[in-house]
């Protein structure tokens, strides 16, 4: 049987899977378009990249179990939301900064503005699931 908050089965096991999908889709994308036209967007095409190793990272750290997964997860899924404000409102404010779109533009609208939603879903996540502390009686 799972552990409660584990990330093994039901909500906790679609959160990881979400993130896979993110963490594959935005290597997959930097990588063609780093490989293919670079010149064009350097930018945005290495915020990309970023990106997808920040997905890869909170999804290796949802996805097991301890205190060292656990670092990772807040490391990534903060830095995550940090990115995707920080981009989102660059992109808002200065379109020409982006000649091309990253997985964080205008907060994530050409991903159904999921990659906006998705770090507080992983916050919520690992707030809802901390480990409590043990007290002495």
């Amino acid at each position: 049987m799972a552990e409660a908050g584990s990330t093994r089965s039901g909500l906790g096991r679609v959160l990881v899977a979400v993130y896979a999908v993110f963490a594959l889709s935005a290597t997959a994308r930097s990588g063609v378009q780093l490989a293919t036209k670079a010149g064009e967007a350097p930018l945005a095409y290495t915020l990309s990249a970023l990106a997808g190793v920040v997905y890869i990272a909170a999804t290796l750290g949802l996805a097991e179990v301890g205190p060292a997964p656990r670092r990772l997860a807040w490391a990534a899924v903060g830095f995550e939301l940090v990115g995707v404000l920080t981009v989102g409102t660059l992109t808002v404010l200065d379109p020409e900064l982006f000649p091309d779109a990253t997985v964080w533009s205008d907060y994530g609208q050409g991903y159904g503005y999921l990659p906006l939603v998705l770090p507080f879903l992983g916050l919520a996540w690992l707030v809802r699931t901390r480990p409590r502390p043990e007290h002495a009686t």
